[in-house]
């Protein structure tokens, strides 16, 4: 039963998601073939495409040399990343994104599943509150966490980059669970993905200290709580291996896997 649905979910992933449903805050897009070559600010490149069947006679693998050349035309983008997914009929890509160049980050798990499932009161430990913020200071609270929670240095250029995803207010929101103090222990993003049925839940981190005590859950319940008022029934996210395994004890399944390659041109 549950591979059926997994299969219906992936059915309805690759029909509304990849789209330009998945990029909203794109500045620029130019078609190359099947691809959708993305620019965003901040000198970002993104490289996606719809899914390729078995049957289809794209060759992906063709596209990469012309493609990165593309972007080598623009000083100003200095990341490239090439989202593929495991699903599709892309022989020879992989050898030919790291012929060019790129780099294969970790495979994850393509989650997805209702909202309504998520949206479970969960209690929170004494002292804990969640909210909805907006202010500068309290993102780049939020993102000092997430960049220390995973290990890597303070980035003024992650906060940046969210800071202007606020500006063009595309929807997205942000949510944080905070101690009596209001230090942020726990938080994630909602992306409300216009004209589809699918919201996304992202960049879910929790203080290690604070883990195991129902605070992300909660926070995630919060988030498809949200999802649900703007109307939104499913809930889809590229999840690690960490995360994998509580999503789907809450009710998401893995219908797929993503990897991401990144190109840097400070790298080359």
């Amino acid at each position: 039963m549950q591979s059926l649905l997994a299969a219906e979910y992936l059915n309805i992933y690759d029909e509304q998601l990849r789209t330009d449903a998945e990029t909203p805050s794109a500045v620029k897009v130019q078609r190359l073939g099947a691809l959708r070559l993305i620019n965003f600010t901040g000198g970002q490149g993104f490289i996606t495409y719809p899914h390729i069947a078995h049957t289809s006679d794209t060759n992906l693998a063709a596209l990469v040399g012309e493609a990165l050349a593309y972007y080598l035309e623009q000083p100003e983008i200095s990341d490239v990343e090439w989202k593929s997914r495991g699903h599709d009929h892309a022989p020879g890509l992989h050898e030919q994104l790291l012929a060019h160049g790129f780099v294969a980050d970790a495979s994850e798990s393509i989650m997805v599943g209702r909202a309504a499932d998520l949206s479970t009161e969960t209690p929170l430990p004494a002292g804990v509150t969640l909210r909805q913020i907006f202010s500068e200071d309290d993102v780049r609270a939020m993102t000092a966490m997430q960049d220390q929670t995973f290990g890597e240095a303070v980035s003024t250029r992650h906060a940046e980059e969210i800071l202007r995803r606020l500006a063009t207010a595309d929807g997205m929101q942000l949510w944080v669970a905070e101690d009596s103090t209001g230090t942020i222990l726990s938080a994630g993003r909602l992306e409300p993905v216009p004209d589809t049925d699918f919201a996304g839940i992202w960049g879910g981190a929790t203080v290690a200290a604070y883990r195991g005590q129902g605070i992300y859950r909660a926070l995630t319940a919060a988030r498809a709580r949200a999802a649900l008022e703007l109307g939104k029934t499913l809930i889809h996210s590229d999840s690690t291996e960490y995360s994998r395994p509580i999503l789907e004890r809450y009710g998401l399944l893995k219908v797929s896997t993503t990897t991401p390659y990144r190109w840097s041109r400070t790298q080359h």
